[in-house]
């Protein structure tokens, strides 16, 4: 079976407290935050990535996301990171720089991975980090 990202992204975190993301996340995957995932948030550009330390199946986890009640109230959205994609970051501060995000999803605990470009569009308050394939020909 191919491999599947233990990350998942959540998007258009900002109607949603982390304290109330971690909890909502313990609620919908029925593990614990810290014990069996870790979340880390990143408000400069509404993002959170939970990055599951526990072996789950992340795809369903996301559809179990798509599908919860309260996720669409705050309209977030989830899907699996996969570090050889590229994800698109918005909302931005109008004072974010590129390396800023580079290096941000550099270090992402667990879940980041080398960043081969970023996009920036100003205009848009939006941006495209691309990840490297750092795994080979996966």
């Amino acid at each position: 079976s191919v491999e599947t990202s233990p990350s998942v992204v959540f998007e258009n975190i900002q109607q949603c407290s982390p304290k109330c993301l971690r909890m909502l996340l313990e609620n919908i995957s029925g593990l614990t935050v810290d014990d069996d995932f870790t979340v880390e948030v990143i408000p400069e550009i509404n993002v959170a990535v939970a990055t599951f330390t526990k072996r789950i199946d992340t795809e369903e986890f996301v559809q179990k996301c798509s599908q919860n009640k309260r996720v669409k109230e705050f309209k977030m959205t989830a899907r699996l990171l996969e570090l050889t994609q590229s994800i698109k970051a918005e909302n931005l501060p109008a004072s974010v720089s590129t390396d800023y995000i580079t290096v941000y999803f550099e270090s992402v605990r667990n879940g980041g991975g080398p960043v081969s470009d970023v996009q920036l569009f100003p205009e848009e308050h939006s941006a495209i980090i691309t990840f490297c394939d750092h795994k080979g020909n996966a």
